[in-house]
């Protein structure tokens, strides 16, 4: 087993890789409702990033015959730790592969591997953070682009949750032992069965959500992905604007777990679920203790207040609906 001066880290949340089945409707959804900014296309990938994101992309988007998720990406906290996470995962009998500087638009090198669940995580470290066109930046300098520019327009992006027909656990125990993902809350079943788990590796409750879901289609699924808001009332303009463009959303409410305001809502190109979130509380504590939630106490978990499954059929089915398929290599 090798041994590091210091166990490679990650930093954060640094991007998802989307394919769209309807580009056209994905880049509208994205860019004029949700209010994103497009960095750049290149080679028919769209790399988008919100007004308060530094690096060059959060998420991209590229045409493809079925929608899912390429890739969830993860910043490293040196660039010395995207080797040796190399080396650490390869010594647990992980295949990892190597992505060379410049594959990804703005990104330097990379590696690519799968969690127990298939899904693909990619960590880097060098990122390019371009500065936009003087029209759309920012008079203040510790900003992107300019707030409210078009949208909902919401500051960064948050976290992601993954959806898995394997146990729960098997996937977080990777996440803690070989990435140092610390458990912050968890659900189990009646015979104290783990059935999901929020982890993070900042101070946020989740940068990371794994569920487990019997009868997903597949282990390597997404559940949504996240992009921040500053406020609650950046949560219920968000249902404004989504009310005026005639797209079906779920909420808002407050999650009991994370204690954050939520609107969920679906691309109309690919399907995949996106959720506007803000508030909650972070976690300073170093000797933080992971607090656990009984099946006969999701009520409140899931919604402590607020609208989650939704009255008419097409809401329900917003959140109930099996979440976007994460293709891989392999199959």
């Amino acid at each position: 087993m090798e041994k590091f001066d210091q166990a490679p880290e990650i930093a954060k949340l640094g991007h998802v890789a989307l394919i769209s089945a309807d580009i056209e409707k994905s880049l509208w959804f994205f860019k004029e409702i949700v209010g994103l900014e497009e960095t750049t296309e290149v080679d028919g990938v769209h790399y988008l990033r919100a007004w308060g994101d530094f690096e060059h992309h959060t998420m991209s988007i590229t045409a493809g015959s079925e929608s899912r998720i390429d890739h969830i990406a993860w910043k490293a906290k040196r660039r010395e730790d995207v080797d040796n996470f190399a080396i650490l995962l390869k010594d647990a009998g992980v295949e990892v592969e190597l992505v060379k500087d410049g594959t990804e638009t703005g990104q330097g090198d990379a590696i690519r591997f799968q969690l127990p669940s298939e899904h693909n995580f990619e960590i880097y470290f060098d990122m390019e953070k371009p500065v936009p066109d003087l029209h759309r930046r920012a008079v203040l300098k510790n900003q992107t682009y300019k707030a409210w520019a078009k949208g909902i327009s919401p500051r960064r992006i948050d976290h992601v949750n993954i959806a898995t027909n394997i146990d729960s656990k098997i996937v977080t125990d990777f996440l803690a032992e070989k990435l140092g993902f610390k458990m912050r809350e968890y659900l189990v079943d009646p015979s104290d069965k783990q059935i999901s788990g929020w982890m993070s590796v900042t101070q946020l409750v989740h940068d990371i959500a794994v569920m487990s879901i019997p009868d997903a289609e597949t282990s390597h699924q997404l559940h949504h992905f996240s992009y921040w808001l500053d406020n609650s009332q950046d949560v219920l303009r968000a249902a404004d604007i989504l009310s005026e463009q005639g797209l079906e959303f779920v909420g808002p409410g407050k999650h009991g777990i994370s204690q954050a305001m939520y609107v969920y809502v679906q691309d109309p190109g690919s399907g995949v679920r996106l959720e506007l979130f803000s508030n909650g509380y972070l976690i300073f504590e170093p000797d933080w203790e992971p607090v656990k939630w009984k099946f006969d106490e999701m009520a409140v978990g899931f919604t402590y207040w607020g609208e989650q499954s939704g009255t008419s059929g097409k809401k329900e089915l917003m959140l109930n609906a099996g979440p976007v398929r994460e293709t891989q290599g392999i199959e």
